[in-house]
């Protein structure tokens, strides 16, 4: 029996109404277990990215999911937020770790790098994330990774890796038996066509499934 593949889960990147999503969001956080929530709000102010950002953080902490801010370690405190994400382009690691308190959580996106993923772990990261390793909607891609990365850092390292990219419950299989510790999801649970909860409760199953299966390469 293998740990299991745990849920990180994606906003979308543009939400309308904050009210109404918050009460999806809860539904969705209600169906199956979910690990966190990366708010990844774009072209936003800072007051209404705030403002978004405390509202869905509440609806998490309400039901015990931990909440990861997108680019700005900032404005994680602003918000009440876990902790950030930051890419290769955003923020320094070190930079970040000053603004953020002691506790926080921080990951960094390595693309489809070994030698990003070891800089990263090496610096402090708590997880690093691969990808992309599917064609996504949400993000326009310039690297892809290949699933062999996956199993190498779950041999080669005890740190977190977080399978991000296109994933979805058709292709999601693959992605937990190369041995990713998280699947990062977004358009594949907002976009599925029986809903958001429907979508996360396929993913928890997929992810339980395997972890009774002994890990293999």
């Amino acid at each position: 029996m293998t740990d299991p593949c745990k849920i990180y889960l994606i906003t979308p990147p543009q939400i309308e109404d904050v009210l109404a999503f918050c009460a999806l969001l809860k539904t969705t956080l209600e169906a199956a277990p979910v690990t966190c929530v990366q708010i990844r709000l774009k072209d936003l102010e800072d007051s209404a990215l705030v403002q978004a950002g405390k509202a869905i953080t509440e609806v998490c902490h309400a039901v015990g999911v931990e909440v990861i801010l997108n680019d700005r370690p900032d404005l994680v405190a602003d918000i009440g937020a876990d902790g950030a994400h930051i890419g290769q382009e955003d923020m320094d690691y070190l930079s970040s770790r000053e603004v953020l308190e002691e506790d926080a959580i921080l990951g960094i996106t390595c693309h489809n790098s070994k030698e990003l993923a070891f800089a990263a772990a090496k610096a402090g990261a708590d997880y690093v994330a691969f990808g992309a390793f599917f064609e996504t909607p949400t993000k326009i891609t310039t690297a892809r990774a290949e699933l062999e990365i996956l199993t190498w850092w779950h041999e080669a390292v005890e740190i977190p890796s977080v399978a991000i990219g296109g994933i979805t419950v058709d292709n999601a299989q693959a992605v937990i038996a190369a041995g990713a510790d998280f699947i990062a999801v977004c358009s594949g649970v907002w976009s599925h066509p029986d809903g958001p909860a429907a979508a996360i409760l396929q993913f928890s199953q997929l992810c339980l499934e395997h972890s009774l299966q002994p890990f293999q390469q």
